[in-house]
């Protein structure tokens, strides 16, 4: 079983943008804001738990809902409509959340 610090899941429509260094960052709650600078973690499909890559996270910072801007759209390379709309469908309940900055670790998978 893969350490939990070194596994990360997203739906599986974002993985292409994952793999192609196009999608650089991830908004999450308080329980995955665990990720150590400069660690190596693998990137799964939510929903089959397949890998898809490996990245480096860069940075981990907290952020609030309200904070959530164009910039983190273009980051995300989603709408910031679609952006916001994902992020309270997923954590309806909090405003507390963290960006994940990652880069894509050359050799893909």
């Amino acid at each position: 079983m893969t350490d939990v610090a070194n596994k990360i899941t997203f739906f599986e429509f974002l993985t292409p943008l994952i793999r192609s260094g196009k999608k650089t960052i991830t908004i999450r709650d308080k329980s995955e804001n665990h990720y150590l600078v400069g660690s190596q973690v693998e990137v799964f499909t939510l929903e089959t738990d397949h890998k898809v890559c490996n990245i480096e996270i860069v940075s981990v910072e907290p952020i609030g809902f309200d904070e959530i801007n164009e910039f983190h759209a273009q980051q995300e390379y989603l709408t910031l409509p679609r952006l916001k709309a994902l992020i309270k469908e997923i954590y309806p309940h909090t405003n507390e959340l963290f960006v994940i900055t990652y880069k894509l670790m050359p050799g893909g998978k």
